[in-house]
């Protein structure tokens, strides 16, 4: 079964992501190892996207996906589990101090 999103095949959770923002989400994460030089023009293109009136949404829309993530796997990333506390044992000390 394939999935398609407009003309789009969507075969992994980055295509996903990428189709539902209209952009790589490289631009807004950044890439493992870039330079700060690189940094700067990736956050310098994504600013102009975000001035861009075809994308004045796009904040509204990223969070609507995160809660929407969240919400349909809440169970596995909220998976949390009570820890047992060791029970304390309290010594009985008799006698006089020296």
């Amino acid at each position: 079964m394939h999935t398609y999103i407009g003309r789009h095949q969507a075969v992994s959770a980055e295509d996903f992501a990428e189709l539902a923002l209209g952009t790589p989400v490289e631009l807004w994460l950044g890439v493992e190892g870039e330079s700060e030089m690189e940094r700067a023009a990736r956050m310098d293109a994504a600013r102009d996207i975000l001035a861009d009136p075809e994308y004045r949404n796009l904040p509204d829309d990223v969070a609507r996906i995160a809660a929407e993530v969240i919400e349909a796997h809440a169970p596995e990333l909220f998976n949390v589990v009570p820890l047992v506390r060791p029970t304390r044992r309290r010594s009985s000390r008799k006698g006089a101090a020296a």
